[in-house]
């Protein structure tokens, strides 16, 4: 009895310690694969000639409807758990990025996240793609203000 204790005291414990390694693990919110590794590279993207992106993906109808419910989920346990205008950085930083690539086809950005402020640099293939960012930014709960590195680039 004194065995089972400790083992469904213990599972709890080791399931927090794998999810929080793994949410730590996830710290880099691309819209592509060849999208700059950090906003700190205004506009620089790898040229690898064999990279296969996910852009096609995105530019789906079915791919932006699983973006956009992705956004709601994230939403609703939000408002369940807490404030629901309080997000992490990670949230933050995701739902941004998830927004972006839904509704910037053939985008390239990096999202970062710092308390309510969020930044994005990359490349768009057009001015109306880098002037829809920061509304697009703005729709998602918490974020207070936008910081928009990006550049045009066809």
């Amino acid at each position: 009895m004194n065995k089972i204790f400790r083992i469904s005291c213990t599972l709890p414990l080791l399931f927090s310690i794998l999810l929080m390694t793994t949410i730590s693990a996830c710290s880099d919110f691309k819209t592509a694969s060849d999208a700059p590794n950090s906003t700190d590279k205004n506009g620089e993207v790898s040229t690898a000639e064999n990279r296969k992106t996910t852009q096609d993906d995105a530019e789906s109808e079915t791919r932006r409807e699983q973006l956009d419910d992705d956004i709601r989920a994230r939403e609703q346990r939000n408002n369940m758990g807490g404030d629901p205008q309080e997000r992490t950085e990670g949230d933050l930083a995701s739902e941004v990025r998830s927004k972006l690539e839904a509704n910037i086809p053939g985008g390239k950005l990096t999202v970062a996240a710092e308390n309510d402020q969020v930044t994005v640099s990359g490349v768009v293939k057009t001015q109306e793609q880098l002037d829809k960012i920061k509304p697009l930014a703005m729709e998602i709960k918490g974020v207070k203000t936008v910081m928009v590195k990006a550049v045009v680039k066809p």
